[in-house]
């Protein structure tokens, strides 16, 4: 296993240098971890593109929507044919005001990409640093199965070796020094910093990914999904429990009843289970 270029010299943000270099060696070690899981299931993971034959480097592991837009996926377990079977991706950020960006685009990549490849069965986000409770929330609605490293839990870790990670948003000079400790660790003082913080999701990880894996588990249609489309824009989308039920609904359907609007909220509705307490709107 290969550690990451660290230099110890010049560095314009020694904060956001560290935090890198920590979620950096966090992949690592989950990647060490992940690939004897699924290697039961004759699984690979796979975490960088093809060989570039004219560099002679790996490439970065891009996968396609139906439009041709690509997306740098983290890491990818596939089957022994190569299609894509779950989508992982490791996120830490240490401030709670970008979270919502990077939730976002981790919301609408995996979605795009689960349109392409229909071999996908799961969306995986490890989330180690400051995340929101809006943000997860947002995430798991669209289906992202999380695992989270609370920020304090880092702190801890990087204490015993007299690294301070606690600092003020604009004490540099408190995360140049925790930057300098830091690149002054051996490798294997790094990486065992990384294996300590993956272990309190290890066991959880393991058995939803093992879940998601195992080929004899009984398929059955949990819910089905119908979404209409006119020439002027209008989406409606229709949920039925079972496929009956939905082939019941599409004999039955009729134009109108697409154009009529009348349940469709105001932009002042708050879905209910939204804190009434909460007036201010909240920005992404």
């Amino acid at each position: 296993m290969e550690d990451i270029q660290m230099n110890s010299g010049s560095i314009m943000n020694p904060g956001s240098a560290l935090g890198e270099a920590i979620g950096a060696h966090m992949e690592m070690a989950l990647n060490k971890y992940l690939i004897d899981i699924v290697a039961k299931y004759d699984c690979h993971l796979i975490s960088k593109g093809k060989v570039n034959p004219k560099t002679g480097r790996q490439t970065k592991l891009l996968l396609y929507d139906n439009f041709g837009t690509h997306y740098n996926i983290d890491s990818v377990i596939t089957n022994e044919s190569m299609q894509p079977l779950i989508l992982v991706e490791y996120k830490y950020i240490r401030y709670t005001k970008h979270n919502r960006d990077k939730g976002s685009w981790l919301c609408t990549a995996h979605n795009a990409v689960r349109r392409r490849y229909n071999s996908v069965r799961s969306s995986i986000a490890i989330l180690a640093g400051s995340w929101s409770g809006t943000s997860v929330a947002m995430m798991k609605s669209h289906d992202v199965n999380l695992f989270i490293i609370p920020f304090q839990k880092i702190t801890e870790l990087l204490k015993a070796y007299d690294i301070k990670f606690d600092w003020g948003e604009k004490d540099r000079d408190i995360a140049g020094e925790s930057w300098n400790k830091y690149v002054s660790l051996t490798f294997e003082e790094r990486i065992g910093i990384a294996e300590d913080m993956i272990t309190l999701i290890k066991k959880d990880l393991e058995s939803a990914i093992e879940k998601t894996l195992d080929n004899s588990a009984k398929r059955e249609v949990e819910s089905v999904t119908i979404e209409i489309h006119t020439n002027i824009g209008e989406v409606k989308r229709f949920e039925f429990k079972n496929i009956g039920d939905a082939l019941d609904f599409l004999e039955d359907f009729s134009f109108d009843e697409l154009l009529n609007n009348a349940d469709s909220f105001t932009i002042f509705d708050k879905p209910a289970i939204t804190d009434e307490n909460d007036n201010e709107p909240e920005l992404f």
